[in-house]
C-alpha cells in the first residue's frame, strides 16, 4: 500500500498559509482544497493541514498546506511548522488595515524560521468586501514589490485567485527545484564526459532527489 501511495505523484511540497487571526486562513484552505467555504468557521487552533494533488507542468503535484493559528498565544506552537516549508501565502485582510500592516512582522518570522528560498505569495484576502476597503491593491502591489514578493487579491468567499495563487507557488517551487535538477546533471556532464551512469551525490543533488516521491 505504502510503495502505491508512493507513485500518486511525483513531488511533495509543504505550503503555510500565515497572516492574523481572521483574514480567512481557514477559508482560503478550504476553499483550494475541498472547494467549501464555511461562514461561520471558527479561529483555528493550533495548526491544521489538508492536500490537494494537482498537475504542475505535466508532473503530479502533492500540495500540503499548513493553516496556522494567527492568535499570539499560538505564535510558539507554530514556529516549528515552518520548518520544512517550501512555499507560503501570507494573507491580509483588505477591509482591516492592521492585518496589512502586521505582514512586516509575520514576514520577518517567516524568513527566521523558513528557509531562505522559500517561495512567498503576499494575498490581500476578501476582496468580495470592496466596499469595505481599508487597504488599496496599489498598497498591496507596492508592498509587495519592496519586498520582493508576488502578489494577488483573493477572495476565499468567491473563490477569485484561490487556485491561481497556490498553482503560482507550486509551479515556482517546481521550477526553482528543476533548475536545481538540471544544474546537478550539467555538473555531472561537464565534470565526468561519457559517463551518463555517474550519479552525483553531493547534498544539493541528494535533496533534489528526495523532492520526487516516485521510487
Amino acid at each position: 500500500m505504502a510503495n502505491k501511495m508512493d507513485h500518486e505523484y511525483d513531488y511533495l511540497f509543504k505550503i503555510v498559509v500565515i497572516g492574523d487571526s481572521g483574514v480567512g486562513k481557514s477559508n482560503i484552505l478550504s476553499r483550494f482544497t475541498r472547494n467549501e467555504f464555511c461562514l461561520e468557521s471558527k479561529s483555528t487552533i493550533g495548526v491544521e493541514f489538508a492536500t490537494r494533488t494537482l498537475q504542475v507542468e505535466g508532473k503530479t503535484v502533492k500540495a500540503q498546506i499548513w493553516d496556522t493559528a494567527g492568535q499570539e498565544r499560538y505564535r510558539a506552537i507554530t514556529s516549528a511548522y515552518y520548518r520544512g516549508a517550501v512555499g507560503a501565502l501570507l494573507v491580509y485582510d483588505i477591509t482591516k488595515r492592521q492585518t496589512f500592516d502586521n505582514v512586516l512582522r509575520w514576514l520577518r518570522e517567516l524568513r527566521d524560521h523558513a528557509d531562505s528560498n522559500i517561495v512567498i505569495i503576499m494575498a490581500g484576502n476578501k476582496s468580495d468586501l470592496r466596499h469595505l476597503r481599508a487597504v488599496s491593491e496599489q498598497d498591496g502591489q507596492t508592498l509587495a514589490e519592496k519586498e520582493g514578493l508576488s502578489f494577488l487579491e483573493t477572495s476565499a468567499l468567491e473563490a477569485f485567485n484561490v487556485d491561481k495563487a497556490f498553482q503560482t507557488i507550486l509551479t515556482d517551487i517546481y521550477q526553482i527545484i528543476s533548475k536545481k535538477a538540471l544544474a546537478a546533471q550539467e555538473a555531472d556532464s561537464t565534470a565526468l564526459p561519457g559517463q551518463g551512469t555517474t550519479i552525483n551525490v553531493s547534498d544539493n543533488s541528494a535533496n533534489v532527489k528526495r523532492g520526487c516521491c516516485s521510487t
